[in-house]
């Protein structure tokens, strides 16, 4: 796969603990290790590239519209190089039966056409439709394609997408949700609680059944709540669940996600929720996801006239680890693994991910620049596949 440049030695600062290193990279892997020399630069930060379980669209381009073409998948890759993801699970919404199956026939017909979504999609996140039909659970999922979990179906969609589906989000409130989540784990597929009403009996069942994941925990939810039994709290308190958050300065309050991550240490995992309206001019739109939105010159998405019912993000994945740390909730090595290390490893991608000898030559180097961060290299597969112009 020769995407772009082929430079086999990387300089900087290891982003864990500020070593100067410099990597030897061979055959998509990092075949050496060692401090760097007098002459090497050391101003760059090391970290794994971005790894983003969630993202319906980004620049114009979205996932979720139809008809939905294979080059739009590989366009979507090649521009999240200039945000440090190399690896995203391209985020299919509730929508009928044929559109879904349309939507991951396509994208598996890019990662067989075109190398460059071959290497950049890690599988297919499939957000619904199996989720709850109330409202502020549901979202801003169109509620008449919301339906209960239905195996043979899934069957035929994880079929007609070459067998990438790898993530499925639901609501475990439906009566065979249990069964449903016990196949799908058992067919490898990682089943995410999320968009959901289900009560705490509802969720201790699905993480018996094998559940593993809450998705944008303290998003997709309802305005209200009961104080004590309800399905946030539930989730905080299994141990068994990793939960990844939207940390893009809209989705959750400080105080939230400061409680989310001492809840669960090293179990938080950051996503975009980007759109295609990501990195879009602010203004009113209509899409997929919600139907009329508006976009602020903040970057906050909403429905149209509420702005209280968010409609996924305008932001993008470097942006909720800049937002995080900027806020002094995490440092930025720990956020540059919740947005890279942990999710990798979460979903069982091959290989590891760090930047050490044998791992996988996935890196983005970084400068501090102005209080956040600019991606000056891209590399994938030890290829170098964006690299800023100076």
């Amino acid at each position: 796969m020769n995407l772009h440049s082929d430079e086999n030695v990387i300089t900087g600062r290891l982003y864990l603990t500020g070593e100067a290193v410099r990597l030897t990279l061979a055959e998509g892997i990092i075949a050496g290790v060692e401090k760097a020399g007098e002459g090497d630069d050391k101003s760059l930060i090391i970290a794994p590239g971005l790894t983003d379980l969630q993202v319906n669209g980004y620049a114009g381009l979205d996932l979720n519209t139809d008809p939905l073409h294979p080059e739009t998948v590989r366009d979507i890759s090649v521009k999240l190089w200039s945000e440090g993801v190399t690896t995203f699970f391209p985020t299919i919404i509730t929508n009928s039966s044929d559109c879904i199956l349309d939507y991951v026939s396509v994208i598996a017909d890019a990662c067989s056409r075109f190398p460059e979504a071959a290497g950049a999609v890690g599988g297919i996140h499939l957000e619904g439709p199996f989720i709850s039909p109330e409202n502020g659970a549901r979202g801003a999922h169109p509620a008449e394609h919301v339906r209960p979990p239905d195996w043979d179906l899934f069957c035929q969609w994880q079929e007609a997408s070459d067998g990438m589906i790898r993530i499925i989000t639901l609501s475990p409130e439906w009566p065979d949700s249990p069964d449903f989540i016990r196949r799908a784990a058992a067919s490898g597929v990682r089943v995410s609680i999320g968009h959901t009403a289900a009560t705490p009996e509802q969720i201790r069942e699905a993480v018996a059944a094998g559940a593993t994941l809450s998705t944008h925990l303290g998003n997709g939810s309802h305005q209200m709540l009961p104080r004590h039994r309800n399905y946030i709290w539930e989730q905080l308190a299994a141990d068994e669940l990793c939960a990844s958050i939207i940390s893009d300065g809209f989705h959750l309050p400080d105080a939230v996600m400061k409680v989310f991550l001492r809840m669960k240490p090293g179990r938080i995992v950051l996503v975009s929720d980007a759109t295609g309206l990501t990195g879009m001019p602010p203004g009113d739109y209509v899409t997929h996801i919600g139907g009329e939105v508006t976009l602020t010159e903040a970057g906050k998405l909403h429905l149209k006239g509420n702005p209280d019912m968010l409609a996924g993000s305008g932001k993008s994945l470097l942006h909720c680890v800049e937002t995080i740390v900027s806020k002094g909730l995490v440092t930025l090595a720990e956020a540059l693994d919740m947005a890279g290390r942990i999710p990798y490893r979460l979903v069982g991608l091959p290989g590891d991910c760090l930047p050490v000898s044998g791992g996988v030559a996935d890196l983005v180097l970084l400068s501090e620049e102005n209080g956040g961060l600019r991606v000056v290299k891209t590399v994938k597969a030890g290829q170098t596949v964006f690299k800023t112009v100076m």
